[in-house]
């Protein structure tokens, strides 16, 4: 299995976005290229929200056609959602690539575990491509910052849970914006600092990555450590670093 840990593959906040090409920043391209299959791969869009039919589909006519101006042809791009979930069975393994979709991050953790993806996926070897909650939820655990209003004064939300065993990393995408926000009136940074005297993350703004293969893990493009209350500059703009 090759996978690409991303915030952003278009280098924009949120997905779809205004910006239909993919990030040309960090040699994201030429890494695709090198992994990408020979004949053109059938590809399995998996949901964040999977009632969100109208958005699912716009999102893979949106991907599909970013990744063919990029010179990576697809065999097609099936949402699976709602409609479907039910054959995810059948519908992964014809598939050799996967794009693991961004939204709200509970919801597509409780999506995943729904039709048995942490479990199914585990024999998977073909390509995946994350974005933003895909990439969190690609984590053996997750680390799950608040987004929407309440959750950050929710005591019940939970900011840790089990993903898909993909990847011992943690990321918190879109970090140039997000380091900046506030939920509730509590400062997204505050929060992500105390959290990180837990466990460790990876702060990863949009147009950066880690690319996991062949049992390796490396950042590509600015990257920020959080670890016991602190945070670090690990990795600059157009530079790669080997992470474990």
């Amino acid at each position: 299995m090759t996978l690409f840990l991303t915030s952003s593959p278009s280098g924009c906040p949120f997905e779809p976005s205004p910006c239909p090409a993919l990030d040309r920043k960090n040699g994201l391209i030429t890494r695709l290229r090198a992994a990408w299959p020979k004949d053109p791969p059938e590809g399995l869009y998996l949901a964040a929200d999977p009632e969100a039919h109208g958005a699912n589909d716009e999102a893979c006519r949106f991907f599909a056609g970013c990744l063919a101006d990029a010179g990576l042809p697809l065999d097609g791009l099936t949402p699976c959602d709602s409609r479907n979930a039910d054959e995810i069975g059948q519908l992964l393994p014809r598939c050799n690539f996967l794009i693991l979709g961004g939204g709200h991050v509970p919801t597509q953790n409780r999506f995943f575990s729904e039709i048995g993806l942490p479990a199914l996926i585990q024999s998977y070897e073909g390509l995946i491509l994350s974005i933003s909650a895909g990439s969190m939820n690609a984590a053996q655990i997750v680390y799950a910052q608040p987004e929407e209003p309440g959750e950050a004064v929710d005591p019940q939300y939970c900011r840790w849970m089990s993903g898909l065993g993909l990847t011992d990393i943690s990321i918190w995408p879109h970090y140039q914006f997000s380091k900046d926000k506030a939920v509730d009136g509590v400062p997204l940074m505050d929060i992500a600092l105390a959290d990180s005297k837990h466990r460790p993350f990876i702060g990863l703004p949009d147009g950066s990555y880690i690319l996991c293969a062949d049992g390796h893990e490396t950042l590509y493009g600015e990257g920020w450590y959080f670890s016991n209350g602190r945070v670090s500059l690990i990795n600059e703009e157009g530079e790669e670093l080997p992470l474990w």
